[in-house]
């Protein structure tokens, strides 16, 4: 009973053993450059121009609030002499009070600006990283890896497993741009 029960446990582990296991030269691998897909893709790039043109747009309003504050602070110098103690303290709290709202409203606009755009560019992202997935499986890939400024997980590859290209023209050809109305397109 012994015997059978160890003829078992090698027949056993010799069919296990000769189960066949996907070799490397079956293996289907790729790369991709993902800081350099984010710098080519054009939904980036728009996300991009959309929040400088609203940075400078906020800036705009917050340069003129500055420049004022700057031409009222000329004046307070001028005429702190002139008007006496009393009033160049009275003068300077306020200037000092409208300063201090003057950057808070900067940070503000700063943070709000980087909430927004942060989370455009994960929504991005997270579509990219899927699309990858869906193009992977696909495609019959085993493994794609992903390389670049961020995240370096490639230590070495040739150049002809990487995909990057094709993943950029696909994704751009794939992205509609930015929705806009008629009547923005009218404005323009």
């Amino acid at each position: 009973m012994k015997r059978l029960i160890l003829l078992s446990i090698a027949s056993l582990a010799m069919i296990s053993c000769n189960k066949e296991t996907p070799s490397a030269e079956k293996t289907k691998t790729a790369y991709v450059d993902i800081s350099k897909l984010l710098k080519e893709n054009k939904e980036a790039k728009d996300i991009e121009d959309k929040y400088k043109v609203k940075s400078e747009e906020m800036g705009r309003e917050l340069r003129g609030e500055a420049s004022q504050f700057q031409s009222e602070a000329a004046s307070f110098r001028q005429n702190a002499q002139l008007k006496g103690p009393a009033w160049a303290q009275a003068k300077g709290a306020e200037l000092q009070k409208r300063e201090q709202e003057l950057g808070m409203k900067q940070e503000s606009i700063i943070r709000t600006l980087q909430e927004e755009s942060g989370k455009e560019n994960d929504s991005l992202v997270t579509r990219i990283k899927e699309y990858i997935k869906e193009y992977g499986k696909k495609n019959g890939y085993d493994y794609i890896y992903g390389t670049g400024d961020m995240s370096a997980t490639v230590l070495y590859a040739k150049d002809g497993y990487d995909i990057t290209g094709i993943l950029i023209k696909e994704l751009n050809d794939n992205y509609k741009g930015p929705q806009t109305t008629k009547k923005e397109e009218e404005k323009k």
